[in-house]
Parts: C-alpha cells; structure tokens; sequence
C-alpha cells in the first residue's frame, strides 16, 4: 500500500459547542483517489474542511508525514489545494485571473507572474475547457462555468495533494464524465485526490471509499469490494443497492 499523503489521527471538531466529528482515525494513500460519502449530517465536509487546516480540531493532521500546524502557511498551500462547496469570487476579476490566484503560493511577494505561473494557469484552464472565455469576468458565468473556474484555480496550484468538496456541483453529465477522466489522471500522475461527493455512483468509481455516519467513519476500503459495498447500502438505510453495471460499481434506488 502507498504511504500516506495525509492521515488524521484522533480528530475531533465541535462547530457551536456541537460534536461533529467523533476520533476520525484515517490514512489516504499517495497516488490514488479516495472518495467519501455518508448521508446528510454525516460530517463529510466538516472533516475535509478540518484535513485542509480550515476548522479548529482536537488530534492531529499529517500532511506528507508532518504535522499539518508545522508547515509554513506558503509551503503548506503549495503542497495542498482545495476546492470547497459554493465558494465565493470577486465578480469582475476575469477568469484567467481567477485562476492565476492558485499560482500564489508560488511566487514572491507582489512579483508578477512569470513563465512558470502562465503555462500553469493555461494547462488548468484547458484541462477544466475554460480556457476559451479566458477573458470573462466570474461574474458573467453560469454555475457550472463558475465551477470549472474554481476547479482550475485549485490545479494551478499543481499541489501533491487536492481536498475538493462536491466538486462536481452544477456540472452537467459531460462535465462530470470530464471531471472523473481528470482525476484519474491526476491519481495516474501521482496526486493524492480526496473528494466529498453526493453522487455516489460517480464516488464509486474512485480507488477507494471512506462512508461515515454521525460524525465517524463506519468503513474504509476499495471501491470495489464487496464490505464497502455493503457499507454503502447499510449507510443509507439500504435505500439504495450497489450493482455491477458493465464491470464497474453503480449504486441504484432500491
């Protein structure tokens, strides 16, 4: 098994003086794509959110093999991107601009950007076909265009670690198809890819899952084995089946 890219250990988050997440004790391995799915109230983006350092938690997280708190806040954003749920943009900044914030990290203070960030920016742009209305402002675009801007913006980072969460919100099926093709390669390339997602067919088609439930993880394991299937099922009250359709996992209503 890869070692692992990031690992929480003991960790726990109260939003409101309300636990929310219960001891989460988990490893997401170098180089692959790991999904997490649960139903509503599970914990799913509170725990991304704690991974990414954004939320107040008990334990620990390690990022590459040290604790997340002893990374430089620069050195800490180049390594991990994230993509979190209905973020907001300055409306009038276009979008290659938009995009050119995740090159940040990357370059001295108030220095333009150089060869380096442009070249970075087009290939996230082009891989998310944003690209061709480079030049609109956010504010002219639709939620799925908003989307893939966002998307590009947390590549151009070119991190060795994506927390992205519901990263597939306001994309039509084509775009979705899309997205799954781009984290694969991601994963291919050696990118560590942790996803919260809704759409649990398309969760099923990463390496593997973590289900949770009340704020813990009920079971860890590859997408294509049997106990994570049947987690799935038990997790959302058997509501839904998981079956092989053309040799790949799908989760249908029951």
């Amino acid at each position: 098994m890869n070692a692992a890219a990031l690992q929480a250990l003991g960790l726990r988050v109260a939003l409101g003086g309300r636990p929310v997440l219960h001891g989460i004790d988990l490893a997401f391995p170098a180089g692959r794509w790991t999904s997490v799915v649960g139903p509503n109230g599970a914990g799913k983006s509170t725990l991304l959110k704690a991974l990414a350092g954004l939320l107040p938690a008990e334990g620990q997280v390690a990022l590459l093999g040290q604790p997340l708190a002893a990374w430089r806040q620069r050195e800490r954003a180049r390594r991990l991107a994230w993509l979190g749920q209905g973020e907001a943009g300055a409306e009038d900044l276009t979008v290659h601009d938009v995009a050119m914030l995740g090159r940040l990290p990357h370059q001295p203070w108030l220095a333009p950007p150089g060869p380096g960030d442009r070249a970075a920016v087009e290939q996230a742009l082009r891989a998310t076909q944003a690209w061709d209305w480079r030049d609109r402002p956010l504010g002219q675009l639709s939620g799925g265009e908003r989307q893939r801007v966002l998307l590009a913006r947390a590549l151009a980072v070119q991190a060795q670690v994506l927390l992205m969460d519901e990263p597939l919100a306001n994309l039509d099926p084509p775009h979705q198809s899309d997205w799954l093709l781009l984290v694969r390669d991601l994963a291919a390339a050696g990118r560590t890819v942790v996803s919260v997602l809704h759409e649990v067919t398309m969760a099923l088609q990463a390496d593997s899952l973590v289900v949770m439930a009340q704020g813990r993880v009920v079971h860890q394991g590859a997408c294509a084995a049997p106990a994570t299937h049947r987690a799935v099922e038990a997790v959302f009250d058997r509501r839904i089946a998981v079956h092989a359709v053309a040799g790949r996992p799908v989760a249908l209503p029951q």
